[in-house]
């Protein structure tokens, strides 16, 4: 038996009959699903699963310049990625490197600048490559357009004077015009019983991991806020990773506020997607509620403000007294700490300039 199909549909498996044949029986002789494809684009973004959040900026950008092109995208954070906006996610292993190895593709975008990201992108094969490669073993620029981030990269000075958003130097290296696009982020429906009672929800992040302590606020800080909203009308919710839950529960009790528990990633997603509006550093959580498009009370200290990309929802609140520990991952000032001069009040007025 002779069955003709059409290997170069977007929807074509090879190895599974594909979501429309599942869906309504179509098969590739006479389906009214077919798209044909002419080529495949590779994104090479592993990194922190922030950074991976923040570049699907790109997605709309791309299948605006390559309608026929299929979207595939290696990642250590497979889970995060849009399905509907990425032809092929792979997860960052052995199997799919092997995969890899074997398709040309028509453009590879390598947006890590680091060793092992770069060794992908200089080993697999493409028309044009953009962004990073290897060069004597140590990442480098594939061309003058990732020159600017590169440098950024490997100088604090550079960096320092920097006035792009991390979305802004992106574009730039892919060679693609920047105009605001918006990440792009899933979130599951789920349904939650937030006693809130009709009243704004502000979501308090607290943490900011164990390795950047030099970001991190006072439990009694995050106390006085979170009171002070409950006193002006807003309901107050702390909200957090596994690292944080212990910590939330003392400043749910300290506060006599509300505090959800923590929860899976997708989970975790839904319930900033309930909330009006977020307070957090520099973490997970800033990009997620970005993706969700809420009005975000960003708290920094040790990065370029530059670098955050906030698509006018929301303001950067910094301490009142300068950070002088740029990029440190522990705070090195022995003559004060720059957190201690940020006021629960400075973060309050700013929730009311925006919900």
């Amino acid at each position: 038996m002779k069955i003709e199909y059409k290997s170069d549909c977007r929807f074509f498996r090879g190895d599974l009959p594909c979501k429309p044949h599942k869906t309504d029986g179509s098969f590739c002789d006479k389906c009214a699903h077919y798209e044909k494809t002419d080529g495949k684009i590779l994104i090479i973004k592993l990194g922190a699963i922030g950074d991976v959040i923040r570049t699907t900026t790109l997605l709309p950008k791309i299948k605006e310049v390559y309608p026929t092109k299929e979207i595939w995208w290696i990642t250590n954070s497979p889970e995060i990625l849009p399905k509907s906006k990425v032809d092929k996610i792979l997860k960052n292993n052995a199997e799919n490197l092997l995969l890899l190895s074997q398709v040309d593709f028509d453009i590879i975008y390598g947006l890590d600048k680091d060793d092992v990201a770069c060794a992908m992108t200089k080993s697999f094969s493409a028309k044009k490559k953009y962004g990073f490669t290897l060069l004597n073993g140590k990442p480098t620029p594939i061309n003058s357009l990732a020159e600017h981030k590169f440098l950024t990269g490997i100088s604090d000075e550079i960096n320092k004077a920097n006035v792009k958003s991390y979305p802004e130097e992106i574009y730039e290296i892919c060679g693609l015009e920047y105009e605001k696009q918006d990440y792009i982020l899933d979130c599951e429906p789920i349904e939650w019983n937030i006693p809130n009672d009709g009243k704004k929800i502000v979501g308090l992040n607290t943490g900011c991991g164990n390795r950047w302590t030099s970001r991190l606020w006072s439990n009694e800080k995050w106390i006085e806020l979170a009171q002070k909203l409950k006193s002006d009308g807003y309901f107050p919710m702390f909200i957090g990773g596994k690292q944080e839950h212990e910590k939330n529960l003392l400043l749910a009790e300290k506060s006599g506020c509300y505090y959800p528990g923590n929860f899976n990633l997708q989970e975790f997603i839904s319930l900033i997607n309930q909330c009006d509006a977020v307070v957090t550093a520099v973490t997970m959580a800033m990009h997620l509620a970005i993706g969700m498009k809420k009005q975000l009370i960003l708290i920094n200290n040790i990065f370029n403000p530059h670098e955050f990309e906030l698509y006018g929802r929301g303001e950067i609140v910094s301490p009142s007294k300068p950070c002088t520990c740029y990029f440190s991952p522990r705070c090195v000032n022995e003559m004060y700490k720059c957190m201690d001069h940020l006021s629960s009040e400075d973060i309050f007025r700013a929730v009311k300039r925006h919900i």
